[in-house]
């Protein structure tokens, strides 16, 4: 049961509502993880079961082909799978990425839109939770799909 009190879920919220707001929900979001900061990512979208955000082609996230690297691509799946996990994960419980499988579909010549997906069943088999997440060019192109399982377990007392 996702909670509306999380705080992560109420900032996206407040910010998405200003002008830039999305542009600077995404700075916090980087400079906390800061990792993801290398795929250039934009978020999009935070809400109990989905998670969005944007990579762009840029020459720091261009392989030798002159494509969107498939591992900026991975790097957005997991920021919206991130996304999701924190928009969704119960109250007094705590998620950890437990692994990723992927298959590449097709070449990225551009931009990537990264969508993490779940269903309120998914969660009811914690610890083991699916994430269905998929990467997909701005003209509908699914380039990269597949899914990140969680770990999702309570917070332990401190």
């Amino acid at each position: 049961m996702p909670s509306d009190a999380n705080p992560t879920l109420t900032l996206f919220r407040r910010m998405a509502r200003l002008p830039g707001g999305h542009r600077l929900f995404t700075a916090a979001f980087t400079r906390r993880a800061p990792y993801f900061g290398s795929a250039h990512l934009q978020v999009r979208a935070m809400e109990p079961h989905y998670g969005e955000v944007h990579v762009p082609l840029r020459r720091s996230t261009r392989n030798h082909i002159g494509t969107l690297h498939v591992m900026a691509v991975c790097n957005g799946l997991e920021a919206a799978m991130g996304l999701l996990a924190e928009a969704t994960v119960p109250p007094g419980m705590r998620w950890l990425p437990k692994g990723m499988e992927v298959e590449y579909l097709a070449k990225a010549p551009g931009d990537v839109i990264c969508v993490a997906e779940s269903t309120t069943p998914d969660w009811d088999g914690a610890p083991d939770v699916p994430v269905t997440v998929t990467g997909s060019t701005e003209d509908g192109t699914v380039c990269v799909r597949g899914t990140i399982r969680l770990w999702v377990t309570p917070v332990k007392p401190r």
